[in-house]
């Protein structure tokens, strides 16, 4: 249990106790403290829940402020958070209030229940209950380490289902049986395993394999998948929990590498460790196109990318790395070669994230040609981004010729002659094409 606070505290003042012994002072809205205050003097009650309890807990700094107020009614809340914004009642329905106060924005909530009563992620009834216990309203959370809450404002560990203990052992343990009224829940799973690097209960892990998440839309799948590897963790944590609830039967694409599924995994934990300066499409781009290295067709690595998303840019980016990411790593590359792999590859940025972090080229000789490699290609300025075509149309009407089917023969022609570096400047490439239609 957190050390509690007895006195009106600044944010400063905080401190919460780690599972690691350490006291740690997270960032706090100091306003919190004084809603509290007047909740509790209405006779309710307010805890804060989710993740920044368990992140506290963790020693790590959360921005998600969620209270759960009890023993109060819609009406007396919202008329204690006037006096600081104006609430945003868009949740009201469900028991949820905005409230964005200076550079916080906190969301107050009511205990409530959930009830299955239709297909898919939405298909639930939920009520409010303000006079429910932390314990019962805790039951319908995911996993016990999200089913944590501190009181205010004293900042007491509510702990009803060991949530403290499973992070201290670093397992996630399913809350219970209306786990598997969510489909969803199964894919959290995966992407808390890899942001905290749990490892999975085997009763939650048995749970996950008899559900089945074909209800779930593609955008919430890719949502999940995104976490797993764009959020700070370890991606490994997380393919081990994907293995562990099968989840190889709704994804067969996603194949281990080199037949070891340990280098599959180190291969993504390098991959997401090396990669965190690049934005989040590219991220992406490496990550899914990691997942589906040894996916052998096309076809299957389109039929995964239709189950999880519809956005093209990212799908023909994928294809393209995938395309090119399998490199015979010689002594030495040519010019010729180097102009044409960045052309494949539409650069070699993205693919010199890739190569370095694949565990086929981590010996010295493979990094020693890697990075001959690299260097060729910026001396040659194909490396950021592939040759362009010297020879265009306009130039072509330029010297006189009226448009026809042979305009892309000659600037075809003329870029092979341009990759080889036969031609090397937009005057070599109009001197070669007057030699042609002359010769003609």
């Amino acid at each position: 249990m957190s050390k509690p606070i007895k006195k009106q505290c600044l944010k400063q003042d905080i401190q919460i106790q780690s599972i690691d012994g350490v006291l740690f002072s997270p960032v706090f809205p100091e306003v919190l403290f004084e809603i509290s205050q007047k909740i509790k003097s209405k006779g309710g009650d307010s805890y804060l829940v989710g993740g920044w309890v368990r992140d506290a807990l963790l020693g790590l700094e959360s921005r998600d402020f969620d209270i759960e107020v009890y023993r109060l009614s819609q009406e007396e809340l919202i008329e204690i958070l006037s006096q600081y914004a104006r609430p945003n009642l868009v949740g009201r329905a469900f028991g949820v209030i905005h409230l964005m106060y200076k550079t916080y924005a906190l969301d107050f909530s009511f205990p409530r229940t959930e009830n299955k009563i239709g297909k898919g992620h939405r298909g639930f009834l939920v009520q409010t209950h303000s006079d429910l216990s932390f314990e019962k309203a805790a039951y319908r959370r995911d996993f016990t380490i999200n089913a944590m809450g501190m009181r205010l404002p004293d900042l007491s560990l509510e702990d009803p289902y060991d949530g403290k203990s499973d992070l201290k052992k670093k397992v996630l343990r399913h809350v219970g049986a209306s786990f598997a009224e969510d489909s969803l829940r199964v894919l959290r799973g995966v992407q808390f395993a890899s942001r905290f690097s749990l490892s999975l209960d085997i009763q939650t892990a048995a749970l996950c394999r008899s559900l089945s998440i074909e209800d779930l839309s593609f955008e919430r799948i890719f949502e999940e998948f995104k976490k797993w590897f764009l959020k700070p963790g370890k991606a490994s944590y997380g393919l081990a929990a994907f293995l562990q609830m099968d989840l190889q039967r709704f994804f067969p694409e996603i194949q281990a590498t080199h037949y070891s599924w340990s280098l599959l995994g180190e291969f993504l934990d390098h991959l997401q460790e090396n990669s965190l300066d690049l934005i989040d499409h590219n991220r992406c781009v490496l990550f899914f196109t990691a997942l589906l290295d040894q996916t052998q067709k096309l076809q299957d690595l389109q039929s995964f990318l239709a189950k999880i998303t519809n956005e093209v840019k990212l799908i023909r980016d994928i294809e393209i790395l995938w395309k090119g990411k399998d490199l015979e790593v010689e002594q030495s590359f040519t010019d010729s070669q180097v102009r044409r792999l960045s052309l494949k590859l539409n650069g070699l940025f993205l693919a010199k994230y890739y190569w370095e972090s694949h565990p086929l080229y981590q010996n010295e000789q493979s990094q020693k040609c890697l990075q001959a490699l690299y260097q060729k290609a910026k001396d040659l300025d194909v490396f950021e981004k592939p040759p362009k075509a010297l020879l265009t149309g306009k130039l072509l009407v330029a010297e006189g010729l009226k448009p026809s089917p042979k305009f892309g023969v000659y600037i075809q022609e003329c870029f092979e002659q341009q990759l080889e570096g036969k031609i090397k400047t937009q005057k070599e490439a109009i001197d070669w094409l007057r030699q042609v239609i002359t010769s003609i």
